[in-house]
């Protein structure tokens, strides 16, 4: 299926569309930067003071979109950290309770998270939600996916938890085993609860990550949401058509009977 030119969905030839949740329904992905700043800026900078390498901090327009963006916690923290030569233990020693681990750094910033959602406050995008309720008065079925535990709650705080037939976030992914983004595995399980094959169904996604996992899962459209300027770099992980905003797609077919 190829629709590089103009930004549409045949629904005459899908039957399911599953989006990400932060960045392409919720306005959240510059909050989980930013706890991820403040997260991985305390363990550098402490870092630093007891000896290690020169304070460098955390950049939200690069670390963020190539390590952490789309990615389970663990993962995103193993990965930054990759990036600037460094690692954690898995487990704390145990001679050394009080040791830094993958965990507890994903732990602190997942701490943050919360508190600036209870600050603030979470809001849908209104192009996202516009065009989930026009899927479902054409029969399209939708389902929301996301690597964050939190899934659940930031749906309901933003009110739109009741637009999906079908959720598959951190929890399921801690339960059922399932690999992080790049990896499709979270795509593939959203299609399965809804009942669809891949090649039937459309993936949407802003974070280079998950459109490189609806490439690898094999469905029939991927769509990225370009928020943080990154066009280029979207499509060459495999975006058929990629948009600023979804109030841009067009839905062609499977019209609504009269």
């Amino acid at each position: 299926m190829n629709h590089r030119t103009r930004a549409v969905l045949p629904l005459d030839r899908i039957a399911a569309v599953i989006l990400d949740m932060d960045g392409v329904i919720t306005d959240t992905a510059s909050v989980h930067a930013a706890a991820w700043k403040r997260a991985f800026d305390e363990f550098l900078l402490d870092l630093s003071r007891s000896g290690g390498p020169r304070f460098r901090p955390f950049d939200l327009a690069e670390d963020y979109r190539r390590h952490v963006d789309g990615r389970a916690r663990s993962d995103g923290v193993r990965a930054f950290l990759a990036s600037r030569g460094l690692a954690l233990p898995e487990t704390a020693p145990p001679d050394r309770p009080g040791t830094i681990t993958v965990s507890a750094l994903g732990d602190r910033k997942d701490r943050y998270f919360r508190d600036y959602v209870d600050r603030y406050g979470v809001t849908a995008y209104p192009g996202t939600v516009r065009l989930v309720r026009r899927l479902r008065e054409r029969g399209v079925a939708t389902a929301v996916v996301s690597a964050s535990r939190n899934c659940a709650a930031v749906l309901r705080a933003a009110r739109v938890s009741d637009l999906f037939d079908a959720r598959v976030d951190g929890v399921d992914a801690a339960r059922l085993e399932l690999p992080g983004k790049p990896h499709p595995a979270l795509f593939l399980e959203a299609a399965r609860r809804l009942g669809v094959s891949p090649d039937d169904a459309v993936v949407v996604e802003d974070s280079l990550a998950g459109v490189e996992a609806g490439r690898r899962g094999g469905f029939a459209l991927v769509v990225g949401v370009d928020r943080a300027h990154q066009r280029a770099e979207l499509r060459a992980r495999g975006a058929h058509v990629v948009v600023a905003d979804l109030a841009e797609l067009e839905l062609a077919g499977a019209e609504v009977s009269p």
